[in-house]
Parts: C-alpha cells; structure tokens; sequence
C-alpha cells in the first residue's frame, strides 16, 4: 500500500509503527518462474544502485525491506560472502531494490538513498546491523537520526530527505513495480538472470545458484 506525506510525517504513527514493524514476513519457498531479464533490469521509479562488474554474465536482484529480519540476517551473513567471492572479483553484477514493507522501512530507504558521498549501501548496512535498535523503541525517529549522523546527516538534512515528496514516490514506485511487473510479494526475493530464485539466504545457497551460471 502506498503512504502519502502526511502519514509518513506523522510522528505518532511511525512511532507506534516501531513496535510493531518487525512482524513476520515470509520468504519464497519456490521457483516461482522466470521474466524477461531485459525487462527486469530496467530502471523504475529510481536510479538503480549497481555493485559489480557491468558486463558480467550474471545478475543478482534483491528485493527487501529495511525493517524484515530475513533480510538483515541475510546482509548481516550471507551478504559479505556474496560481495568477497562474486561481487568484487567480477563474477556478478548485484542490485539491492526498495520494497519497505511499512513507513518506518521506507523512511530508512530515503535516509540511505539521500546518504550523502553515496553512502547508500553504507546506510542500508548499518541500518539491518541495528535494526533492533530503530524499530523496537517507542521514538524511531529519533534513532534513525542518531544512526544517520554516522553518515554526516545533520538535523536539516535529515529532515529535508524525509519529507522529500519526489523521493517518496520513486521509492513507492520500486515497490509498485516489482509487485506489479515481477509479482514480488514477500521479503527477500530474489532474482539471478532473471529467475525468481528458491533460496539465495545462505553462502551455500548462493554457490548453489551462481556456480551452474559462472
């Protein structure tokens, strides 16, 4: 579901979202097909976020949300392997892609977005790493900030991104369109070449998925 400007600067409502955020989310069990990979890698909504090599033969797309604890177990364990083995020795290219699952996980995807030097990944990682710490506390706002700072946000900054409206919407648009065009309905999802992976939470299941194509 969309938000609109004024719910998402509800302060209150965020807040309440904070408690309750980290409610269970499911993760694709199954193959669940295959889409046009030309398709699946055009830009929407956002400017994509590359990691990699641009000509290499494989592309990983992952779908998340900041506030879904499979996908901060996943950047927390699994991630630096995928990046040591695959990303950084140019094996593949690798694209994280917005799907907030609520406010509070939207909020932080506009905070990495607007993370300043480009410290997007920077961001989205040190905001799974103290995810607890944001989205368990009754002021979630104000433990985004104190992360944010970290980053070089100051108070004007930090509000400037949040009420970006422009922004906002490219960041609803990521989701709408991943749910719409690639029936992306849980979080992480993720697609290698694209196909809808069964499991890609694991260094195991990385290598499972990857070394067939490499």
């Amino acid at each position: 579901m969309k938000i609109s400007r004024r719910s998402f600067l509800t302060t209150t409502a965020v807040a309440t979202l904070g408690s309750s955020a980290l409610t269970a989310v499911s993760v694709p069990s199954a193959a669940q097909g295959a889409f046009d990979s030309a398709e699946l890698l055009k830009e929407g909504g956002l400017p994509e976020k590359w990691l990699g090599n641009a000509d290499a033969k494989v592309v990983v797309i992952e779908y998340a949300s900041m506030t879904c604890p499979h996908c901060a177990s996943f950047h927390e364990v699994s991630f630096p392997y995928l990046k040591a083995k695959y990303i950084d020795t140019g094996k593949i290219r690798f694209a994280l892609r917005e799907f907030p699952l609520d406010p509070l996980a939207t909020a932080a995807f506009m905070l990495a977005r607007c993370a300043p030097d480009d410290k997007y990944y920077d961001m989205v990682g040190l905001f799974f790493e103290r995810q607890t710490l944001w989205t368990r506390t009754e002021q979630p706002v104000d433990a985004m900030f104190s992360l944010s700072k970290q980053a070089g946000f100051t108070q004007e900054s930090f509000r400037a991104c949040l009420t970006n409206q422009s922004l906002l919407d490219g960041v609803n648009a990521v989701k709408d369109r991943g749910s719409n065009a690639f029936k992306v309905s849980a979080t992480p999802t993720f697609f290698v070449n694209g196909a809808k992976v069964k499991d890609f939470n694991s260094p195991e299941a990385i290598d499972k998925a990857l070394t067939p194509l490499l």
